[in-house]
């Protein structure tokens, strides 16, 4: 594996020592709704192409696609409180879980009705053979023999 310079001084301690620990992976930033408008006003109120614009946008370490991506989920109305995964409501979720448990009891009602019909058409052919055979108990005399 080739180590760059970053990845070398990533593994070596204050004291000058290597040591064997990854440096951990960064966490993606959220931001919410306020800090967005907020730059986004502070954005706005500079002058078009002005390096001020350029300068708040390395102050707060964004990228210009950030302020466009906000600006048009503001026009729209649906502004986010944050740019990660949208959190789940409770409603979204037992929907979710009502589905699974839906899938989950079709496939045990189709696996059900396969094998009634199995067992119909094995109950019909047993029937037959014993029509056949002249075999066929009558169940009424077999209950009064019984008691």
């Amino acid at each position: 594996m080739t180590m760059t310079l970053a990845d070398q001084s990533a593994l070596t301690g204050q004291d000058g020592r290597v040591t064997d620990e990854q440096p951990t992976r960064p966490k993606r930033r959220t931001f919410t709704k306020a800090y967005k408008a907020r730059i986004l006003a502070a954005f706005d109120a500079l002058p078009e192409g002005s390096p001020e614009r350029g300068a708040l946008l390395r102050k707060e370490r964004l990228y210009h696609s950030h302020i466009v991506h906000w600006r048009k989920q503001a026009e729209s109305g649906t502004l986010p409180a944050s740019t990660g995964r949208p959190h789940k409501s409770a409603e979204s979720e037992e929907l979710a879980r009502l589905r699974a448990e839906n899938k989950k009891l079709k496939a045990n009602t189709e696996k059900l009705e396969s094998r009634n019909e199995k067992l119909a058409g094995e109950l019909g052919k047993t029937k037959t053979a014993l029509d056949i055979a002249g075999k066929v108990p009558d169940v009424t005399t077999v209950t009064l023999c019984l008691r």
